[in-house]
């Protein structure tokens, strides 16, 4: 009996493949630390062939782990990490390494882009914004600086694009990445004006198909079979990328429902659903994203701010390092144990941070790969614990930031991603938008999101509506309602963190361009 769904989720941190049920209950889990590499400064590079063994290796282990499971697959589905680039050749193989999101080369491709008065009407087409991330300002990037990476390429993929072609031997790509960066998100179709601002009429080549996988479904191949363990000719389904992925295993999409939706891992991404092409609010600044969602019609609206816990990670990273210089050795783990404990420690303040930390700057809900974090108001006064406390709180200002652009604030988020199980930050986050926070007791929302998909290509459900009902709704926990007190402090404070961020901007781009040493003449005596 084929009673398992499978959902591969490829993501920036972590590589999983989990079993579900055929009505959303989570069987099993299998998982491999994702690995990425920078290559001078501002490059964030992966290999191909090696993401492609791990993903097939947690499929592989997922036999260890569910009786007569090869048997028992109705489909797998896989999403991933989005934007970045990915090549291969005419033979398959890769060309270079992939490029992810979090690579950086292209900011000054995008500034010049977004300068052009032609992006106005591509953004009009996408309704998303340029950024370094994506695959069109990387391209041209390759072009224009280093040609030679592109010699030889024939097809150019995100990661479960990458992904699928490994497991079925097809070369596609989903409406949602295909749409964003290169086509019209009202048809669901490559632009050609949109490939003609970017100047990649010669690349056209390198597009793939768009391939649906609410509809459409490919084989898994014998190669695929006999490295992972499953049947040849088990259904696969490319994936939505994984942040619509998430957004549907945590419930943006839940008919007779209002709210937004948030997923603070590495990144932060901000969702509001839109219910017809006529729905989507296109901002005056060409920033965000609008993505295709797999129910007609229907497109989740975003604005995405590019570092979220990578920012955590950070402020945890000096906590380690000067106790190393100590003597002390503290894990990742063991020094997350702590943070709770800095946030009750840390005191009530104005103190900012601005949460910019990432190399590649900002893209929501402004471009701007210059952008830098920064803290604002330091004094003699403030700790260690008070910085945790800013920076927790510049992530929650951050996605206000991110939900302002959209429209009014909504009445409820939904929030997942590895963040979603700090307590305090679901109380931050709360208290910064003003409204409750809810979560799932689902925790894998984008592998859960690729097998919905599945489930409804397969026929399993007759509408995602349908599948909603059985694999979203009963895992909600009951909202928990914003700190009216904390809401205050953060409608005070929230036009300072707007205000100083705008003044900064001159700043960082200085910084950026090697600010001049000041001279004996300006030294101060």
């Amino acid at each position: 009996m084929r009673d398992i769904l499978i959902g591969i989720d490829a993501g920036t941190s972590v590589i999983k493949s989990v079993a579900f049920d055929l009505g959303g209950k989570q069987i099993a889990a299998c998982a491999i630390a994702n690995s990425y590499e920078s290559e001078g400064g501002k490059s964030v590079v992966q290999d191909l062939d090696r993401t492609w063994a791990d993903a097939a290796r947690t499929l592989a282990d997922l036999a260890g782990k569910v009786e007569n499971l090869a048997s028992r697959v109705a489909a797998i589905s896989v999403t991933g990490q989005g934007d970045g680039t990915w090549l291969i050749d005419k033979n398959g193989d890769p060309v270079g390494k992939g490029w992810l999101w979090l690579d950086a080369r292209a900011g000054a491709t995008v500034e010049r882009l977004r300068g052009d008065s032609g992006d106005s009407a591509r953004f009009s087409h996408t309704g998303s914004g340029l950024a370094a991330c994506q695959m069109g300002s990387q391209l041209r990037w390759m072009l224009d600086n280093a040609p030679e990476m592109i010699k030889g390429a024939t097809t150019g993929f995100h990661c479960k694009d990458w992904l699928y072609f490994k497991l079925t031997g097809q070369r596609a790509t989903d409406p949602s990445e295909a749409n964003f960066t290169f086509g019209d998100f009202r048809t669901r179709q490559y632009s050609e004006d949109v490939i003609d601002f970017l100047d990649l009429r010669k690349q056209r080549y390198l597009l793939p198909e768009i391939v649906d996988g609410a509809v459409t479904r490919h084989a898994l191949s014998d190669k695929a079979a006999a490295l992972t363990g499953l049947l040849a000719g088990t259904p696969v389904v490319l994936g939505y990328v994984d942040v619509v992925c998430t957004s549907l295993g945590a419930g943006l999409y839940e008919p007779g429902t209002d709210t937004g939706c948030s997923i603070v891992g590495s990144t932060g991404m901000h969702m509001r659903l839109a219910k017809d092409a006529d729905d989507v609010q296109l901002n005056a600044d060409l920033t965000g994203y609008t993505m295709c969602l797999p129910i007609p019609g229907h497109y989740a609206q975003m604005q995405s701010n590019m570092a979220a816990t990578l920012n955590i990670d950070w402020i945890l990273s000096l906590a380690g390092s000067v106790l190393k210089g100590m003597g002390i050795e503290k894990s990742k783990p063991e020094l997350l144990g702590h943070v709770e404990g800095w946030l009750a420690e840390a005191k009530e303040t104005s103190l900012l941070f601005h949460p910019y930390i990432s190399e590649a700057g900002e893209r929501g809900p402004f471009v701007d790969a210059s952008a830098r974090a920064s803290f604002i108001g330091l004094d003699m006064n403030h700790g260690f614990a008070d910085m945790v406390r800013a920076v927790f709180n510049g992530l929650a200002m951050a996605s206000r930031d991110c939900y302002v652009e959209m429209g009014p604030l909504p009445s409820r988020v939904r929030l997942t991603g590895g963040a979603a199980r700090s307590a305090s930050l679901r109380r931050i986050l709360g208290g910064a938008l003003g409204c409750p926070v809810q979560t799932s007791e689902r925790e894998e929302a984008g592998a859960a999101g690729a097998a919905m998909i599945a489930a409804v290509s397969l026929g399993i459900y007759g509408s995602m509506a349908d599948c909603v009902k059985e694999w979203v709704t009963p895992y909600q926990r009951s909202a928990e309602p914003a700190d009216k007190a904390m809401a205050a402090r953060f409608n005070a404070a929230f036009p300072l963190y707007r205000q100083s961020r705008l003044s900064l901007r001159p700043v960082w781009h200085a910084l950026s361009h090697g600010a001049a040493p000041v001279s004996e003449q300006e030294r101060p005596s």
